[in-house]
């Protein structure tokens, strides 16, 4: 167990506050002015951009492919004898043989693999530079199932296949436990104290209230990909000084104004009010100066922000960070071959766009991105798409990443294998667990924290065991 002790400070109490951000009034940025944390924090805006290498900065960019993530049209057997035995399963839902994209994994298992069409930047990623990885059949575990425990209900995640549930044990890895806080969150707290700046969180979010980065001591920071990043700066048109005068007088008048500052914080994100003008400086200075292209979309201009808040690292006085960000829309119950595409054609530009920023930024090494998402899909069709499933494939980029290499073990696609619990659901055989001890132990995790990051992992894998949880991470 760890020996890590947290600091109840102000940062503490910071530390504390809840996770939204729509009602914060201009009060929390009056007493950014008076908090003399800002006031260092503030003197480091003016530090210079891309001062310094990347020393021992890490990062991790956690996305979330909400709604269920049909990974079985993602990663895709190509050898003809495999292919055969997925098209039966998936019949009007297979990706056409002929427009798979080779891939050539450095670890093969006997089998030919392919990815969706979609997808030709992730396959150069692959193939090419050797900066991504597939962890195939990944999912929610408290322990190794096989089918006979399954059908006796031993030890199952709880709300299995239910979209909350699973997209919450995917952040916690506690599927047993429905009000734990998210692994980036215990991750956090026990290394929180790394970054030289306490005042900003290590966690950053996209895409605001999220269990991922929910700690016992740290919580998100919630940012937006416009507008500089911070949400609280905005006044629609009205300067700082105006906004106090509407909001914030009266209450400075009253006698318990302290008492409502207190619950203010405490709904409110850690930092996102004492920092908020240093956060908006910094990203207004490094977009001066910031030419790295991403396209439009949605998922672009998120990592996009992300890429800028990376890139004012030494500005905010930070060494180890994760991000969160949320793309919707793959709960495809219909019309699964149209929109799934359109998915994964945003994803694989985004990704490409963000994996080729840090390359320039010559942060490649120190940044990794990972996908997650509630569960995969049933194999079988429901007429026009398919239905909510469990086990299913992850994607991992960056330049730590043991690239061009499946690790984990692809499943057969056949109705009643020796994993299916019923029209295509598909037991994971590697856990969540194994999946984020790998990120945690290359961010900067000893292995005496995992268990505290991560408390099922030693029903997966154990430091004295040789070797990585799964080894796709190089450290």
């Amino acid at each position: 167990m760890s020996t890590h002790k947290h600091k109840h400070t102000r940062r503490a109490f910071l530390g504390n506050a809840a996770y939204g951000c729509a009602s914060i009034g201009a009060t929390t940025i009056l007493s950014a002015w008076t908090n003399m944390g800002l006031l260092g924090a503030a003197a480091a805006a003016n530090r210079p951009i891309y001062n310094s290498s990347a020393n021992d900065y890490k990062a991790l960019v956690c996305i979330l492919l909400s709604g269920g993530n049909d990974s079985y049209n993602m990663l895709i057997p190509r050898g003809n004898g495999e292919y055969t035995e997925y098209a039966d399963v998936r019949t009007n839902l297979a990706i056409e043989q002929n427009t798979l994209l080779d891939l050539y994994p450095e670890n093969p298992d006997g089998q030919e693999y392919g990815l969706h069409p979609k997808m030709t930047n992730i396959q150069s990623l692959f193939n090419n530079d050797k900066n991504a990885a597939f962890v195939a059949n990944v999912g929610t575990l408290i322990e190794p199932l096989s089918l006979s425990q399954y059908e006796t209900a031993l030890n199952l995640p709880l709300g299995l296949y239910s979209h909350s549930d699973q997209k919450q044990h995917w952040q916690t890895s506690v599927p047993q436990d429905r009000s734990a806080n998210g692994w980036g969150g215990r991750l956090a707290d026990i290394l929180q104290s790394n970054n030289a700046n306490q005042d900003i969180s290590m966690n950053i979010s996209l895409d605001g209230l999220n269990v991922f980065q929910r700690g016992q001591d740290v919580q998100a920071y919630t940012i937006q990909p416009s507008n500089n990043g911070s949400v609280l700066i905005n006044s629609n048109g009205n300067n700082v000084y105006e906004t106090l005068k509407k909001q914030s007088v009266d209450s400075l008048l009253e006698h318990n104004y302290l008492n409502i500052l207190e619950k203010a914080y405490v709904n409110s994100i850690q930092g996102a009010k004492t920092n908020s003008l240093v956060f908006d400086s910094q990203i207004a200075a490094i977009s001066q100066n910031f030419t790295h292209q991403f396209g439009p979309g949605k998922l672009s201009q998120k990592l996009e922000m992300v890429a800028k808040t990376i890139a004012a690292r030494d500005g905010f006085m930070v060494q180890n960070q994760t991000f969160f960000v949320e793309i919707g829309g793959f709960d495809t119950h219909d019309d699964i071959l149209v929109r799934h595409a359109d998915l994964l054609e945003e994803l694989d530009l985004a990704i490409s766009e963000f994996h080729g920023c840090m390359t320039d930024l010559g942060l490649n090494d120190n940044v990794t991105s990972f996908t997650i998402s509630d569960f995969s899909r049933k194999l079988v069709t429901n007429g026009d798409g398919s239905d909510h499933g469990w086990g299913g494939h992850a994607l991992v980029v960056g330049g730590a990443v043991e690239g061009k290499k499946i690790y984990g073990q692809f499943p057969e696609l056949y109705i009643g294998n020796s994993l299916d619990t019923g029209n295509g659901r598909i037991i994971p055989t590697t856990s969540c667990d194994e999946y984020f001890a790998e990120l945690a132990l290359w961010f900067g995790a000893s292995s005496s924290d995992l268990d505290q990051i991560l408390p099922n992992i030693n029903n997966f894998w154990s430091p004295s065991t040789n070797g990585h949880p799964i080894g796709f991470m190089n450290y």
